[in-house]
Order: structure tokens, then sequence, then C-alpha cells
């Protein structure tokens, strides 16, 4: 079982490393690298969620066919996951057993806030509070400024995102994941509209960046329900 990982906003593919620890052997670990970060820092930016799920798509659409997988993504990587399982579907390739959405209201649901627009002392601010940004990076000029370009383009394409009504539903299981203080996130039970299979939803004390604070039990919950369940 491959299980892919998209990033939130501002983030990277390492975000998802310490995962390897508590994942079940059998599931192969592939968090995906989005343009402008990581090793493809010198990429520039995406400006709408199309360019980065054709991106995705691109990156991922050969190895799709051989074996089972599932899509985990969190926050912004949910947006990103939803709409590029949309567009495997598409393609008519092999779609996934299960897809995790965490931390992100579903997308027919509208932004409460618009964060990209703000001047950049008042955005920091508003990031800082929602939690899961390093202090160190904040305090150090040089990180900030190559930060806040990454974490604005993020934050504009989720915020300028045209949900549209596709008229299909996934047959595949859908797992969404909430922190219960997460001012972010309302009505996760509305994910339940995007599958005929089956749909859970699980609950974790914390704010929006509750998968760092209850690393071994998220991935303990995504081998059981890769692994355990299917057995």
């Amino acid at each position: 079982m491959k299980l892919f990982c998209l990033p939130y906003a501002g983030s990277s593919a390492t975000v998802y490393m310490k995962w390897k620890k508590y994942l079940h052997h059998s599931i192969q670990l592939i968090p995906i690298e989005l343009a402008g970060r990581g090793k493809r820092i010198v990429e520039p930016l995406y400006t709408d969620i199309e360019e980065a799920v054709n991106d995705i798509y691109e990156k991922i659409q050969d190895e799709l066919e051989d074996t089972p997988y599932a899509f985990f993504g969190h926050s912004m990587g949910s947006l990103l996951a939803f709409e590029c399982i949309h567009k495997i579907r598409s393609q008519k390739k092999r779609m996934p057993e299960t897809i995790f959405f965490s931390g992100k209201k579903p997308p027919h649901k509208k932004m409460d806030k618009i964060y990209h627009v703000l001047p950049n002392a008042e955005f920091i601010k508003e990031i800082l509070e929602m939690g899961g940004t390093p202090k160190e990076i904040v305090e150090h000029k040089e990180l900030l400024q190559i930060f806040i370009p990454i974490l604005k383009a993020d934050f504009r394409i989720v915020e300028t995102y045209d949900y549209k009504e596709k008229g299909e539903v996934f047959d595949c299981d859908i797992v969404a994941m909430n922190g219960k203080q997460d001012n972010l996130t309302t009505d996760m039970g509305e994910w339940n509209k995007y599958t005929s299979g089956e749909f859970r939803i699980y609950n974790f004390d914390g704010d929006h960046f509750f998968i760092h604070d209850h690393l071994e039990t998220v991935v303990n919950l995504i081998n059981q329900e890769l692994i355990i369940r299917r057995c």
C-alpha cells in the first residue's frame, strides 16, 4: 500500500518523515514535494490550485497502477488531494482505497477569513496564532524572507479556490480528522457527501496542528484504516 502525503501551507515533504517510525511495514510512505520548497526550492510557486494539481499528477501518475494506494492531506493538502483525485479519475487511472482529509473543512465551504492579502506583520501574527510555525523562523529575518512568500502563495491558492460541483462521488472510503479546538475547521462531517463508500471521522484534542501533537496516534489510526480494517 502506497501512502501519498500532501503538505499543509508553507511546509514541505519533510513534515511527514517522522511518520516512518510508526507506519506499518507494508505501507510505503510517499511524501509529495511541492514546487518552490525543499528540493524544489528554485522552482516557481503555484499561481492556482489547478497548476498545483497538474504538477502533482505529473509526478505520481506512473505510480498509481501497480499497487493499492491512499492519500493523506492536511489543511491545504486536503484540498490538493481532493482535486488531485478528481484529476486521477478524469484520466481513468486506478482510484485510491482511502482518502484522509485532515484539518480542512469540505471544499464547498468557503473560507471564513482571507489571510494572503494582509500586510506581512499582521499575516505572521495570524499564522503564529494558528500554531505549527516554528518561532525560530519568525525570529530569523533571512528565513522569514524566504518563508513569507511561500506561505502567502499557498494561502492565496487556497483562498482563491473556486469550488465547482463535479456531480460524482468517490467510491473509496473517506476518513476525516479534526482538532477539537481548531477554529479553522467546521462541518467536517460534510466530507461524507463525497463518497459512496464508508465515512469515518476522528476528533483529537488540540488545535489546527493536532497531527504534530498526536503524531503516533494519528499514524496508528492510518495503520488501522489501511491494514487492520482490511485484514
